[in-house]
């Protein structure tokens, strides 16, 4: 039988007021914090929040100037002045502090990391860098390698950007294995440039390495091969393609057709490509399918062709490929045919585009990074058909 200790009696009320008295003195703590806050703050917080920005700067203003020992309120003015783009306003303020004020070390190192951030977003990369390579030994460890991995893509430092993105790679546990394999591909279009294609393949190979899914590599090592009229080394690289992403190769079709047709096989480029409409019905696949069988298999064969895919997934662009074949293949009424043609491509344009997963920009041609928010690979390889019927 379990034996009671009276004394527990004692103890149980004595931690008990223990945990009221502890929890009055955080409540008072609590009060004391906000009720130190200027009025002016709290105006400021609404007007954020109703997006009246210039009103938000006057009132944090206000807010600085009665609490000047807030470096919390500096640093919330500074955020807005950088978001409305008043940047210089924000350096000046951000180094008066760094000048002008006792700061401790923790202090001081916050200071800095707002004025780092101010450099980037003012374009002075050079100081920003030099501000944030000082940061990575301290608690903004994590966020100033991020920062200066981004100043090296936009630099485009591909070296240092390789070796920041590895580190991250460690630190952090978050891979980024795709971004390092893009840099690889920098680094090899620079050497193509310079006509080095030594240095160029092992780049594209070490972009492969990094990231076996890499297009871009497998697209660039076609080119370099197809160039030196390799053309069958060429095709086997752009083939590859079909393992990593099907729905990229839209963006070779036209390669693999050209070098089929300098090895004088231009069938068998054309059978390869219907294959590969057969099994992941692309409809840039099919727009170089059906330039290829107008030239290599007459207007007939084409105009079936646009038939067939008009009935599978109706769209202008099929339309109009129909009235082409049509109105070459077509002993009577061609004039018409081409009347009718001319104005649906007058409606169709140039609509076929490529959308940021990331962001949402739009592009006419297709972009490994995207020029709006700089993200790689979130711009799809086959555009969005915006001109088709539903």
């Amino acid at each position: 039988m379990i034996q009671f200790e009276y004394w527990w009696l004692l103890v149980i009320p004595f931690f008990f007021a223990l945990g009221w008295v502890a929890a009055r003195i955080d409540i008072k703590q609590l009060m004391k914090e906000s009720t130190s806050l200027p009025a002016t703050y709290f105006k400021g917080l609404n007007y954020l929040i109703t997006n009246q920005y210039d009103k938000a700067v006057n009132a944090f203003m206000d807010a600085v100037r009665i609490n000047n020992e807030s470096l919390e309120l500096h640093f919330a003015l500074g955020s807005i002045l950088r978001r409305i783009g008043h940047i210089d306003r924000a350096i000046n303020m951000h180094l008066d502090l760094l000048e002008n004020r006792d700061l401790n070390p923790s202090q001081e190192e916050s200071v800095k990391a707002e004025l780092a951030q101010d450099y980037l977003k003012a374009g002075l990369f050079d100081r920003a860098e030099e501000l944030f390579l000082k940061l990575e030994s301290g608690k903004y460890k994590q966020y100033a390698s991020n920062a200066l991995l981004e100043i090296y893509v936009k630099e485009r430092e591909w070296q240092n950007a390789i070796k920041m993105a590895t580190k991250l790679e460690k630190e952090s546990g978050v891979s980024f294995r795709l971004q390092i394999s893009h840099y690889h591909c920098e680094i090899a279009l620079n050497s193509i440039l310079d006509k080095d294609k030594k240095s160029a393949v092992k780049s594209l190979n070490d972009a492969l390495d990094a990231h076996k899914k890499c297009v871009r590599a497998n697209i660039l090592l076609g080119d370099l091969d197809a160039e030196d009229s390799d053309h069958n080394k060429a095709i086997n690289h752009w083939k590859k393609i079909e393992f990593q992403d099907p729905e990229s190769l839209g963006l070779v079709a036209a390669k693999i057709l050209n070098s089929f047709e300098k090895l004088k096989k231009p069938e068998e480029g054309l059978s390869l490509l219907n294959l590969y409409f057969e099994n992941y019905k692309l409809r840039s696949l099919l727009n170089v399918i059906y330039e290829a069988t107008l030239k290599l298999q007459g207007s007939e064969m084409a105009e079936e062709l646009a038939r067939k895919e008009l009935i599978r997934k109706p769209s202008l662009q099929a339309l109009d490929q129909l009235f082409q074949a049509r109105a070459m293949n077509s002993k009577h009424k061609e004039q018409d045919i081409q009347l009718i043609q001319q104005t649906v491509r007058n409606a169709i344009g140039n609509r076929r585009l490529f959308t940021c997963s990331s962001c949402g920009f739009k592009a006419k041609q297709h972009h490994w990074q995207c020029p709006a928010c700089n993200a790689w690979e979130a711009l799809p390889s086959e555009p969005t058909e915006i001109n088709e019927i539903n």
